[in-house]
């Protein structure tokens, strides 16, 4: 996917009618026990979700959901499950998104302005923790080394609550559906 049909494909989500049946700050609430699942076990969480937002049918997967650079040039097509595999251990958060925009675009689902802020807030954070590690590096200081081991810490443990919560969005069950209609 190129450049301009990455563009093109955020400005077509702006537009989209439905809405995840919660909010990234009602997911906790929604479902405690497979948000924990999630947090604990992501990785497994976010195999099972890729493999049921392709219905099962691994002959659709493309590396990174086709959104990325990589996707399609990773053999995928010979050995499917070994590579979303891969794709889940190596590129976890992306495997996270990826699942997430192929639900969204399928469903036409759009993203709330409170979820674009706490995906928002988590990508600032860790991008603050690299910072203070460079800056740690390059003066040597221990205090700065101190702030950036609490800083990535921080960061981790946000990093993992919103994968966590996005793995939940992309759940559907008996329970909980993918979307809900928007009343207007």
């Amino acid at each position: 996917m190129g450049l301009d049909e990455n563009v093109e494909k955020m400005q077509q989500r702006q537009h989209y009618k439905n809405l995840w049946h919660t909010d990234l700050m009602g997911t906790i609430t929604a479902d405690t026990g497979y948000c924990c699942f999630a947090c604990f076990c992501g990785y497994c969480a976010s195999y099972m979700l890729r493999k049921r937002a392709l219905y099962d049918d691994m002959t659709r997967y493309k590396c990174c959901g086709g959104y990325f650079p990589c996707s399609g040039k990773c053999g995928e097509s010979k050995c499917p499950e070994f590579c979303l595999v891969t794709e889940v251990c190596c590129c976890f958060g992306t495997s996270v998104s990826s699942t997430r925009y192929l639900l969204q675009d399928e469903f036409n689902i759009q993203t709330t302005p409170c979820d674009n802020c706490i995906i928002g807030f988590m990508i600032i954070l860790k991008q603050v923790a690299c910072i203070f590690s460079i800056l740690a590096c390059i003066t040597g200081s221990e205090e700065i080394r101190d702030i950036a081991d609490v800083l990535g810490c921080i960061a981790e443990i946000v990093y993992c609550s919103v994968c966590a919560c996005i793995q939940l969005l992309c759940r559907p069950s008996t329970k909980l559906k993918w979307t809900k209609e928007t009343t207007s």
